[in-house]
């Protein structure tokens, strides 16, 4: 019995593929510098997405996965997570929202409040940029990758963008 949702498998497979995936970022970062690389996780795997061999992904996935099992929980978080820009993004448009609350339907008033409305996003991009990271850290990845195995990279070219999905199990 799952102690809570986040154990569920699909969501548990998610977080660890998300930890690895970001592991693997960070490791394909050090040896790339300069090369842009972006991520996305799934239960199935995670793919990587920028200008790398599907060897090198394939090496950087290897090394990531033995690291973290080392107990290098520190690869899993990164700060270019769409986690953390999500968070302080919905909270800053919820800001801006809020700046519009007491004005009419004219557009005329919803300007005139445009500055405060920038001052809220702000003050709330402000002050939630610690949050991203804490709700990734706890909820959107995992540090442990338990059980996780790598099974293969796939490499194929989208609208010109090399991507690379590597395919886990466990």
């Amino acid at each position: 019995m799952s102690n809570s949702i986040l154990d569920l498998k699909p969501i548990s497979r998610i977080r660890r593929n998300h930890g690895l995936e970001h592991a693997t970022i960070h490791i394909l970062s050090k040896k790339h510098p300069g090369v842009t690389i972006g991520g996305m996780s799934t239960p199935i795997g995670f793919t990587i997405i920028g200008d790398v061999t599907s060897e090198d992904v394939a090496d950087a996935a290897i090394e990531a996965l033995k690291k973290l099992r080392e107990g290098q929980i520190d690869l899993a978080q990164h700060p270019n997570c769409g986690t953390n820009f999500a968070i302080s993004g919905a909270i800053a448009g919820l800001a801006a929202w809020l700046g519009t609350l007491g004005t009419d339907k004219k557009l005329k008033s919803k300007i005139e409040r445009l500055p405060l409305m920038i001052m809220l996003s702000t003050t709330a991009l402000i002050l939630t940029k610690p949050l991203g990271p804490i709700v990734q850290k706890r909820f959107t990845t995992a540090s442990d990758p338990e059980g996780l195995e790598l099974e293969r990279v796939e490499t194929f070219v989208r609208a010109g963008t090399r991507m690379h999905r590597v395919i886990t199990r466990g």
